[in-house]
């Protein structure tokens, strides 16, 4: 792609400056517009240092309302956002609708340096740029508009904005020791540019403009943005269709197949408890030191016992090192976003314990039946999560997806019991009642869930809850089972 761009000839300067005053004009115009139809838009900025981005920005900002656009420059990442999963500041920036947003740089640029730099091997650098197209492809699939410019110039014009800029004292602070070893190494840097830029063009095509013609690239980079806003508000928004990819699932019974009788005596159960709640704490220490990122998902019927299940397995954990995160009904704000931003937002740092009493799964049980989404979004949705799935633990979490399981005839006492005692009437409300009368469309939403989702890398565990103290050891015993096989994994990474 860079290697096969052609540089633009030179305009006259009073032609560009009328264009981008139109320009500018049509997207005052269109940012009313995006609002209305609650249209979202990302765009990302990439290029050589002193190609020009952050001056390319302010232009194409400059007369629009600034309550409406936020400019987020995320190149270097900080320690504290290092330890969450590689999309994360990516994920966490994208806007609500009816906004825009600009990346002044991003997962291109990142992922570039660091493979340059030997801190990310091949096989990651595969992992990331299948995760970008994931990305990139999950947000347009939800309704955004996403365009991608780089920002060109060849390795002559880089030197000599460089050394005006070092020469000057009042802008040598803008040259960092990152775009001087990016100039010296320019050949590598064009061909890692010119190999993303190839390996992520199929979803979102990348476009190159020429970062030497500073008024051409604006009017460039404009024309880009005004144009697709135009269409999509002609279109409308997308809605991706649902598709398939093959990841490795494990088989799973039918939840009327699942055998609810287990149970555990009084006795065994506060020996056990005791036993595995000790080792847990001794864990938390390990996955702490040695930085592992724990995530534990937990879904099922109503009255089931998560609540009680969640406080056993907290209980031995050091308050600074996890959280629980209660998943209720989207706020506005988070309703105005792709459905899994605010849960990209709630991960945990590595080293750290989040505990998710309900989930991204959400969107393919209530959000399916109450119609809070479309049937092409949640259809599509069990591959998004499996992507999503798929990224955690490639970063390295330890992900576990419980679903607490019981039947109806014990539901019924549990919400009778509930309603009967005083103390208890909190816990339940109408629609646990209306939730209830549709078990059936529930049990087979669920069904489908779990065959559609349960992959090797993030698999569902179905725990017996009938017996509400069967359910917490069981659940005890596969954190504490699976903690361990995390650490001794990483102990074998570490020392062979």
């Amino acid at each position: 792609m860079l290697k096969d761009f052609e540089k633009t000839k030179p305009e006259e300067k009073e032609a560009l400056n009328a264009e981008i005053k139109e320009l500018r004009a049509r997207l005052i115009v269109q940012q009313q517009l995006l609002r209305e139809a609650k249209l979202p838009v990302l765009v990302l900025l990439e290029g050589w240092a002193a190609a020009g981005k952050g001056s390319l920005v302010k232009e194409i900002i400059s007369e629009i309302d600034p309550r409406f656009y936020n400019v987020v420059s995320p190149v270097v990442i900080p320690e504290s956002e290092a330890r969450y999963p590689f999309l994360y500041p990516y994920a966490a920036a994208i806007p609500e609708n009816g906004k825009l947003i600009f990346l002044d740089s991003g997962w291109m640029e990142d992922t570039v340096r660091k493979i340059l730099r030997l801190e990310i091997t091949k096989e990651e650098y595969k992992r990331r740029v299948r995760s970008v197209n994931e990305f990139e492809r999950q947000l347009r699939d939800g309704g955004y508009l996403l365009l991608k410019i780089f920002l060109h110039i060849d390795e002559e014009e880089q030197y000599e904005r460089l050394r005006t800029l070092s020469e000057n004292a009042e802008t040598e602070w803008r040259v960092t020791p990152d775009d001087l070893w990016q100039h010296k190494e320019y050949k590598k840097f064009l061909k890692a540019y010119d190999d993303f830029m190839e390996d992520t063009n199929d979803t979102i095509h990348w476009h190159i403009l020429d970062g030497k013609r500073k008024k051409a690239a604006v009017r460039d980079a404009m024309k880009l943005l005004v144009n697709k806003i135009d269409k999509a508000l002609e279109h409308g928004r997308y809605v991706g269709e649902p598709f398939d990819e093959k990841f490795p699932l494990i088989k799973m019974p039918k939840l009327a197949e699942v055998d609810l009788s287990p149970t555990i005596s009084d006795e065994d159960y506060k020996k056990e408890l005791k036993r595995l709640q000790k080792r847990l704490s001794e864990l938390h220490n390990i996955i702490y030191w040695k930085k592992i990122p724990v995530i534990l998902c937990y879904e099922g019927w109503d009255a089931a016992g998560k609540g009680g299940n969640i406080r056993r397995v907290a209980y031995p954990l050091d308050p600074r090192g996890f959280d629980v995160h209660p998943i209720a009904s989207p706020e506005p704000h988070e309703l105005n976003r792709q459905y899994l931003w605010r849960f990209w937002t709630r991960l945990p740092r590595t080293g750290h314990i989040c505990i998710f009493d309900r989930t991204w799964y959400g969107r393919v049980m209530v959000e399916r039946l109450e119609g809070f989404c479309s049937e092409k979004d949640w259809k599509r949705a069990y591959n998004e999560i499996n992507e999503f799935e798929r990224q955690l633990t490639d970063w390295g979490a330890v992900l576990l997806k419980f679903w607490i399981h019981i039947d109806s005839d014990t539901q019924l006492a549990r919400f009778t019991d509930r309603q009967n005692t005083p103390e208890k009437q909190w816990k339940i409300t109408d629609e646990d009642w209306r939730n209830r009368e549709k078990w059936p469309q529930y049990e087979e939403a669920v069904n489908e869930m779990l065959k559609k989702t349960s992959t090797e890398n993030a698999p569902w565990y179905i725990i017996e809850s009938n017996d509400k103290k069967y359910a917490r050891i069981k659940a005890l015993k596969i954190v504490v089972k699976s903690l361990e096989k995390a650490c001794e994994e990483h102990f074998q990474r570490e020392f062979g």
